[in-house]
This record gives C-alpha cells, sequence and structure tokens, in this order.
C-alpha cells in the first residue's frame, strides 16, 4: 500500500514510529506536512496538493494533526477522504475530539462515566456553580486545549473567580470555560489506554512528579505500566465508539465511583511504547491494512 502520515514533524518520534512500522510490513510511506498543503476545490476533482505537486494514488492516510492547526489540518483530512483514501482517525471526528465540552456531552449521551461539570462563559455566577460541584478545590479548562495547557487548580471559590476572570480579560480561546469537579482520591494520577481498532493494545498509569494535580507526560508525569481492570477497559472501548474514532487515547482517572474519563486524544502520543513495550505503530498499520483492504474490494464490487 502507499501510505501518506500527515505530519508537521517528520522527526516526531510518533511520526517515526509509524513510518518505521508499515515500512516493516512492506508499504510505501511518504510524510507530509500538511500545514503546507493546499486543496483545490472544483467540480468532481477533490485534489491535495503539496510541495508543486498533486496527492493522489494513496490507499491510506493517518492524520498526526496539532491541536493549533485543528481547522486547517482537518480540511486536508476530509480533502483525502473526498476522494475515497481511508483514513483510521475521520475528519470529523478529530473535530469532535478537540471540542471538550463537545467530547464530554457525546460520552454522558453514551452513558460513559465523567467528571461532573458545568459550562459557563460569565464569571459573575461563580460561587453558584461551584456550590453545584460540591464546592471547591475546583478544575477549570478551557473548552479547547491540549497536554494539560489551560487547566488550573482553584482551592477557593476567591481563586476561581480570579482564574475565571484573568481568563475572560485575556479572551483566551474565545473564552469557553468549563468547570469540573475534584476528584481527591485519583489527584495527580491518571491512566491513558491506548485505542486501536476497538481493542486497548496498551495502557499506562501517570503520576506527577510533583505536587502538580496534571499528570500529562508532556507536563512532566512519568507513565509506568498498569493493568487496567475490565470495567476501564470496557470504558475506554466504548469511549473511543462514542467518539468514533478507531485511533485514540483515553484519559482516564480511577474514583471511588468507578473509572471517569477525562479526555480522548485523536492523535496521542507514542511514548506509551516507551513506557510498556507494547508495539502500538504496528497495530496501527495491522489495523489499516484490514480496513483499507476491504475498502477498496467493497469499492470494487460496487464499480
Amino acid at each position: 500500500m502507499r501510505i501518506a502520515i500527515l505530519s508537521k514533524g517528520p522527526k516526531n518520534f510518533s511520526t517515526q514510529r509509524l513510518v518505521e512500522a508499515a515500512r516493516a510490513r512492506g508499504h510505501e510511506v511518504e510524510v507530509v506536512n500538511y500545514i503546507k498543503c493546499y486543496v483545490k476545490v472544483e467540480k468532481g476533482r477533490p485534489v491535495v496538493s503539496y510541495d508543486g505537486y498533486d496527492l493522489t494514488g494513496f490507499d491510506a492516510v493517518i492524520p498526526r494533526i496539532a491541536a493549533s492547526y485543528t481547522r486547517y489540518g482537518t480540511a486536508i483530512v476530509r480533502q483525502f477522504e473526498m476522494q475515497g483514501v481511508y483514513t483510521p482517525v475521520s475528519s470529523i471526528a478529530i473535530a469532535r475530539s478537540r471540542d471538550k465540552l463537545r467530547t464530554l456531552q457525546l460520552l454522558a449521551r453514551a452513558g460513559i462515566g465523567i467528571p461532573k461539570t458545568i459550562f459557563a462563559r460569565s464569571a459573575a455566577d461563580a460561587g453558584a456553580l461551584i456550590d453545584e460541584l460540591g464546592g471547591t478545590p475546583v478544575i477549570i479548562k478551557l473548552a479547547r486545549g491540549t497536554h494539560g495547557a489551560g487547566v488550573v487548580l482553584a482551592e477557593t471559590k476567591k481563586a476561581a473567580k480570579s482564574v475565571l476572570q484573568a481568563f475572560y480579560v485575556m479572551d483566551v480561546d474565545g473564552t469557553n470555560i468549563l468547570l469540573q469537579e475534584f476528584v481527591k482520591e485519583s489527584a495527580g494520577t491518571d491512566i491513558r489506554a491506548f485505542v486501536v481498532g476497538g481493542k486497548v493494545v496498551a495502557s499506562m498509569q501517570r503520576q506527577s512528579l510533583d505536587d502538580d494535580f496534571r499528570s500529562n507526560l508532556h507536563q512532566g508525569g512519568k507513565g509506568q505500566n498498569v493493568k487496567l481492570t475490565e470495567e476501564e477497559r470496557k470504558t475506554a472501548v466504548k469511549t473511543a465508539r462514542a467518539m468514533g474514532l478507531s485511533v485514540c487515547g483515553v484519559d482516564m482517572m480511577r474514583s471511588e465511583r468507578g473509572p471517569l474519563v477525562l479526555e480522548v486524544n485523536s492523535s496521542p502520543g507514542f511514548g506509551i511504547e516507551k513506557v510498556t513495550k507494547r508495539d502500538v505503530a504496528e497495530k496501527i498499520i495491522e489495523y489499516i491494512e484490514l480496513n483499507a483492504k476491504r475498502r477498496t474490494k467493497k469499492d470494487r464490487i460496487g464499480a
């Protein structure tokens, strides 16, 4: 197969691992910097161009879209979809995963455990909203963000109001705010489950190295191998299904009322391979092989 990896960082560990895994299985691979692509929109001819030539003949594309380039990156993925190119992560699924509120709404509808959350636009009623969450401390998040950025722990109502006012004054990210309950028994620790094709292929526990309540590896957290409970495994798989993601990272916390999903990452990092010694990249390529071939066969039958 010919596979395009849409990545703005060809030297990124995740990108390199996907290239290695694909080539090891005999595929032709090209890393395409999607932010340098452009699309030509005309009747009956969806084209993606890059570096002076049209990108054609690919059997599959693997999106590795950075959060800061979500809108542009998903437009490129969508154009490939319109060409009939297979992707394990659709443009619409990427877009919905980048919106924390939309993610939580979808998970709540699917009956998946999440921390109690309130969506707000004004700091005026901060006190009443915090009371609805059960009091302080409380987590304050920007509706869009990744790697633990735009997430603050407020210990008191006064601190929460100050944080909210600061976000509004800066007009950060359109200033849509999520207030979320603080789950004390899981502070500084969470679980990343890597899901491929409806199966958890690797899992790790992440722990902050100091008193930071965030456990993201990008924030200096430390990862270690962890065995999921059956409920946690089912939660991760159900979450991926609810989000329409064949490949994703599901971040959960362990609470007294069971696993609670914090976030879903449509372009999860591959640091989990170093922690668990699992070949996640190979699992993704295997999944693409199976499903791209199925699509090709289906297209032939319908032609």
